[in-house]
């Protein structure tokens, strides 16, 4: 039987045990997000400087030892590295890409596994009108976050290197990177929402992440890996991040391939995120 307050009018909210009435009304996508951004603003206040260096210093470094350092030593025609005029300027788009996957990994791994196991915020949220719905969207939003500062420093500091062939081009490269790291963060999310111990995080570390990160077009033009890896490649989120990255950098776009490039991510990121909150769901269910 629904409670009725004072004046007549139906109560919205129910009862718990402990004699607490809660506020079951659904909130919008937008309110749910909304209402933890001091939660997550805070999160990042207390946090922020343990990512400096895995975030923006160590990447950065990266690309100058291997695009700087060793690329001065690597002397090949602009056709063997898809038009781009140096080593430099090949590897650039191709490491902010993965730098995305990597960031969006790693925000979704231990972080999603404390809120379930260690310190449960989940499931102490879960006593306010939030849902899990809201949970998964707000801490998505939280990585989007991560992920584009860490890519935006990336394009900033490498501008004055000559690297990029227009001025448009980083723009859009960089909403490409967000779509690649959160592609890869919503399946990321889905699996530790799943998983019971932080000892599974090793399958994505070491069977995904890093074979990823080497062979994904990165480093060397996939077709230096023979016609069928190639093709193995191109079968792979990450791939599609890397050649669309690239593409707009260089301004040697192919509008046909970039479609596919920006379909494939976006159904990978639509049914990983659809999957993210059903898994969640389910979990904080049990």
């Amino acid at each position: 039987m629904v409670p009725s307050t004072g004046s007549g009018h139906r109560s919205t909210g129910s009862t718990t045990q402990a004699g607490v009435v809660r506020d079951d009304r659904r909130l919008s996508a937008w309110q749910g997000v909304a209402r933890q951004y001091d939660y997550w603003w805070t999160v990042y206040k207390r946090t922020w400087r343990s990512s400096v260096i895995t975030s923006f210093a160590s990447p950065l470094l990266y690309v100058l030892a291997m695009g700087v350092l060793l690329g001065g030593f690597v002397h090949v025609s602009p056709g063997r590295l898809e038009g781009a005029t140096s080593y430099l300027a090949f590897i650039v788009p191709g490491l902010v890409a993965a730098q995305a996957m990597q960031t969006a990994v790693f925000e979704t791994t231990y972080p999603v596994m404390g809120a379930l196991k260690w310190h449960k915020s989940f499931y102490a949220q879960l006593a306010s009108p939030l849902g899990a719905r809201d949970l998964a969207n707000a801490m998505l939003a939280f990585v989007l976050f991560r992920v584009a500062s860490t890519c935006g420093v990336y394009f900033l500091v490498m501008s004055p290197f000559g690297v990029f062939a227009t001025w448009w081009g980083p723009v859009l490269a960089f909403a490409a990177t967000a779509l690649t790291g959160m592609a890869f963060g919503v399946w990321t999310f889905a699996f530790s929402a799943h998983v019971r111990s932080e000892a599974s995080f090793g399958l994505i570390f070491r069977l995904g992440l890093i074979p990823l990160f080497l062979f994904s077009g990165s480093f060397f033009p996939i077709g230096n890996l023979g016609p069928a890896l190639a093709w193995v490649a191109r079968l792979t989120p990450l791939w599609h991040g890397v050649n669309l990255t690239r593409m707009l950098c260089l301004d040697h776009v192919d509008l046909s391939t970039a479609l596919v490039n920006v379909s494939v991510l976006v159904v990978v990121l639509v049914v990983g995120w659809w999957l993210a909150i059903r898994t969640l769901q389910r979990r904080l269910a049990q």
